[in-house]
Order: structure tokens, then C-alpha cells, then sequence
């Protein structure tokens, strides 16, 4: 009893310093207004060359090239080229304009996303609209920004640890100094202009390019924040636009200290739910003989005194658990025996894609990642409230949140270290308003469960928005869109005839866990490096 108390008293007092010190931040963070528009040239419409795809996989895509200026403060002057892919409309006769695909990330390459997603489309989109995806600015074919190269990244994540000892928090202050200063010295020609306003100013060049006079949007993810940002900067091209797992874009932009608590809080709450439904069943779930938690940390503990030695030779330890969990515990309450086997495999040592340390293609994206939300986000500059937060924040979320929080520069929850150590400059970030005013109605995706993008930022962007609707996911995961037939009725309707779904509708139609032996195919692993709608089952 004294223990458990003594627990109780901690935890008060970790949320009454990260509660004041979120507040302070929410003061200090605010970022600049909007600069005084001046009179710039309008930046030229690219021509793009349609041709066959360099990889020659013959799937019906065409592939071309977009050059958009590098800085748009000199809408003339640099260039940087932009990969674009397209399938036309299956039917032109009934062509209705151009679908754009936008993954998630930042760091996912648009051009796969699209050509990776066409089949789960439904018949009524790939016959009236061309699909279309593209590479955005320092992702893969568009100029890959580098920051720390694979030598230095899977030095740091070798040496991460799912249970953090003491200095660990001294370590990823450090490290995010040392990632910021490589952004600068390997790509600092290219970072400062890789954030969202530019972003969203090159896909308004590719409706031009592409002919339209207004967009067909869907964007996940990341993807969402990118769509809000064109529709505030251009509300009267849009046509329709589905942003799925939408973001609190004020809270993220502006005040990304309280915004990182809520994603921290939101992926343990997830994580703590599939452990509980393991405790609830054992049989079904293979791990934890019914206390999975404790052996949840017990197995983090266990890797990292004793790390399982990869094919690759890289040590997968109790961090690697923690990263793959993440993005695995995205997939939504069917994964979830997948997920209590490959704990169980983890825990005997033997192979497990949660035992799967990240690779080049995952250096790749996390670069990206880190940098476009460093060029977008501005965190305050003190370090006392840097490494107060992070702290706090980190041990708010006892299941991932030490390994994350305190880990190596990687993926969205521990940006901070970073970001709040950012020197370069911010000319593309957006900084205006998000209200998007005279925009056509715009469907927002929200998940209940979300790990990722907590619900409540769906609920806060819908209401941001002039235009916003609001559909709610009941259920776990990431996203909404394919993984719900009800979600994606709608979803297809409105993009096809603009027919929005009513007010205040909520769709409860979750795939259900099922024994492992009753499904015919296996998971679909998540992989960071390669975002795809799911085929609807």
C-alpha cells in the first residue's frame, strides 16, 4: 500500500509540473502573426512530360516532373523538382478532375502512395478521377533532405534503450543539437524551405499544371495538416477534401509543447488498452500469462540487458520493441493477436516484426520527418522548459513514453529536443489563419482511439474550420478511411458527388480482434517508410 501510494503522489506530481509548465509553454509558444503580404510575381506554372515511370512497373501510372521554386519570397528565381505520378480516370467519358493522394509522415513519398493505393480505391474514383500523388519537397525523388546518415542513426538507436537509465534525457537534448547542427551543414540550402506553406503552394502549381481549376484532396495523416494548409491559402480551389486523422493545426503549429503531451498521452492509452484486452484474454492474446503490463516491462528490460541479434547483426533491444509498437499499434484493434504472438516470439527471443531494428529506407523518412516539423512547428528556446517537458511528458506516458520521449532524434513524440534547438530559418511555415473562409465543405476524420492523432484534434481542426464536418470512427487505430465500411460509404460519396454525411454521425463498425487462426491472411505489418490505404476487409 505504501508503494502504490507513494506511485499516486508521484504522478500527481508529474501532471501538476507538466500542467503549469504546458500552460507557460502555451504563453511563450505562440507564434509569430502573419507577415504584411507584399506584391510578388506569380511564380510559373510547370510543364509536366508525361512519360513512362523509371521503374517500368507497368501499373497504368505515368510519371513526370514539376519544377517549383525553392523559395517563394523569390517566386522567379531557384528551382526544385517535384516527382509526380497519374492514372487517368478509368472512364473519360465521365471524368469528373484530379484526385491527389497525400500520405502521411512528413517523410512518405506521395508517388508511391498513390500508385500503392489505387487498387483499395472504389470503381466509382478510378473512373472519374485522375489519381494522382507526388514526392513533396525534400521526400525521395524530390530532393531527399539528409541530416544524420545511417552510420550516425543506427549508432544512436543501437544504443537507445526501452528503459532509459539516468542521463538519458541529457543524451537526447544533446543528440537533437547535434541532429539540428547536421540539418544545417548537410541539407541547410534545402531545410528552411520544406515546410507546409510551401508545400501547399507547390500542390496549388499542380492543379494549375494539371489543369484544374479546383482540387479532389485526401490526405492522411500529415497529410491532413498539408490539405488545411491549402485550403486556408486557397479556399476557392477546393473542391473536395477528406482530411483523416486531421490535426489541431494552432496547437501543433503554435503551441507544440501541449500538442506532443496529447500524441504522448494518446499512443499509452493505446498501448495500455491492448495490453488490457490481453489481460482480459489470455488465450487469445498469447502474451503476459494475464499480467500482460507488468510483462511488457519486464520484456523491455529483458532486451535491453540481453538485445536479440538481428539478421542484419544490428541488436534489437527494448527500444526497438517500443519504436515498432508505435507504428504497429496504429493498426486498430484486428492486429491485436498479431501483436500479443510477436510480443510472445520478442519474449523467447525469437524473430518478431517488433524486433525489426529501423533501416536506411527508415533514416530516410525519419530525416524528413524531423525536419519538416522543425521548419514548421516553433518550440520556445528555453532548455529549463525543454528538459522540464520532455521529462514530464515522457514519464506521463509509462509504456513507450521513457523509450520515445528519451530516445533519439526519430519520430514525432520527441521532436522537441530538436526543434526547440532548430537555428535555421522558418520562410515556408505556415503562419496564417487555418479558418480556410469560402472553402467548399471539407469532411474531417476523426478516430476515437487514435495512438497518433489523438480524436480530439479531429474535433478541433472540424471546428477550426468555416467549412468543417465532422465524421467520427469509433474504434482504435490510425485513420478511418478503408478501415471502416461506414467511413468509407460516406467518405466515397462525397468525393464522388459532394454529398456530405450528416451531422454529428458516428460509425462503430471496427474489424473485431480474431483468433489467429480463423483469418485467412496475415497482418499488414506498418512499416514507416511505406504509408498505403488499407484494403477495405
Amino acid at each position: 500500500m505504501q508503494t502504490r501510494l507513494a506511485d499516486d503522489a508521484r504522478k500527481r506530481v508529474v501532471w501538476g509540473i507538466a500542467l503549469v509548465l504546458i500552460a507557460v509553454t502555451a504563453l511563450l509558444g505562440a507564434g509569430p502573426g502573419a507577415a504584411t503580404a507584399t506584391a510578388l510575381p506569380a511564380p510559373p506554372v510547370p510543364v509536366l512530360s508525361w512519360g513512362p515511370c523509371s521503374d517500368g512497373q507497368g501499373d497504368g501510372f505515368e510519371c513526370a516532373t514539376a519544377r517549383v521554386p525553392l523559395d517563394y519570397r523569390r517566386p522567379t528565381g531557384a528551382t526544385i523538382p517535384l516527382a509526380v505520378t497519374r492514372r487517368l480516370a478509368a472512364d473519360p467519358a465521365h471524368r469528373t478532375g484530379v484526385l491527389v493522394l497525400h500520405p502521411g509522415g512528413p517523410g512518405n513519398s506521395g508517388v508511391n502512395f498513390a500508385r500503392n493505393s489505387y487498387a483499395a480505391l472504389p470503381a466509382a474514383l478510378r473512373d472519374g478521377f485522375d489519381v494522382v500523388g507526388y514526392d513533396m519537397r525534400g521526400v525521395a525523388r524530390s530532393g531527399q533532405v539528409e541530416c544524420w546518415n545511417d552510420a550516425e542513426y543506427s549508432a544512436a538507436v543501437d544504443a537507445a534503450r526501452g528503459v532509459p537509465g539516468p542521463g538519458a534525457l541529457q543524451t537526447a537534448v544533446r543528440q537533437g543539437q547535434e541532429f539540428a547542427a547536421a540539418c544545417r551543414e548537410r541539407s541547410g540550402g534545402l531545410v528552411p524551405f520544406v515546410g507546409t506553406a510551401s508545400n501547399a503552394k507547390d500542390l496549388d502549381l499542380l492543379r494549375q499544371a494539371l489543369g484544374e481549376e479546383t482540387l479532389t484532396f485526401y490526405g492522411r495523416s500529415f497529410g491532413s495538416y498539408v490539405g488545411t494548409v491549402y485550403a486556408a491559402q486557397f479556399p476557392k480551389r477546393v473542391r473536395a477534401m477528406v482530411l483523416d486523422g486531421g490535426y489541431d493545426p494552432r496547437r501543433y503549429a503554435d503551441v507544440p509543447y501541449a500538442y506532443d503531451a496529447a500524441q504522448f498521452t494518446a499512443l499509452d492509452a493505446a498501448v495500455g488498452r491492448f495490453l488490457d484486452w490481453c489481460a482480459q484474454n489470455a488465450a487469445a492474446c498469447g502474451f503476459g500469462g494475464g499480467t500482460p503490463r507488468q510483462a511488457f516491462e519486464q520484456l523491455k528490460r529483458d532486451l535491453d540487458a540481453d538485445p536479440v541479434i538481428t539478421a542484419s547483426g544490428r541488436p534489437a533491444t527494448g527500444y526497438t520493441l517500443a519504436y515498432r509498437l508505435m507504428f504497429n499499434i496504429n493498426s486498430g484493434k484486428e492486429i491485436w493477436p498479431y501483436l500479443g504472438e510477436a510480443l510472445a516470439l520478442a519474449q523467447a527471443h525469437k524473430p518478431s516484426f517488433l524486433l525489426s531494428p529501423p533501416s536506411p529506407a527508415s533514416f530516410d523518412f525519419l530525416n524528413v520527418n524531423m525536419a519538416v516539423e522543425c521548419a514548421d512547428r516553433v518550440y520556445p528556446t528555453s532548455k529549463v522548459l525543454l528538459g522540464a517537458l520532455v521529462g514530464a511528458e515522457a514519464a506521463s506516458a509509462p509504456l513507450l513514453g521513457p523509450p520515445i520521449g528519451l530516445g533519439p532524434p526519430t519520430y514525432d513524440h520527441n521532436h522537441a529536443p530538436t526543434c526547440a534547438q532548430w537555428q535555421a530559418e522558418r520562410p515556408s511555415r505556415y503562419e496564417g489563419s487555418y479558418r480556410a473562409a469560402g472553402s467548399a465543405p471539407i469532411l474531417v476524420l476523426g478516430t476515437t482511439g487514435d495512438p497518433d492523432t489523438p480524436y480530439r484534434d479531429a474535433v478541433a481542426l472540424a471546428g477550426t474550420l468555416d467549412a468543417g464536418r465532422l465524421l467520427t470512427f469509433s474504434g482504435e487505430g490510425h485513420t478511418a478511411y478503408n478501415r471502416s465500411a461506414c467511413v468509407s460509404a460516406l467518405v466515397n460519396d462525397y468525393l464522388a458527388t459532394l454529398a456530405l454525411p450528416a451531422r454529428g454521425t458516428v460509425c462503430a463498425d471496427e474489424t473485431p480482434p480474431e483468433a489467429l487462426g480463423r483469418r485467412t491472411t496475415g497482418p499488414v505489418e506498418v512499416d514507416e517508410t511505406n504509408d498505403v490505404i488499407p484494403t477495405l476487409r
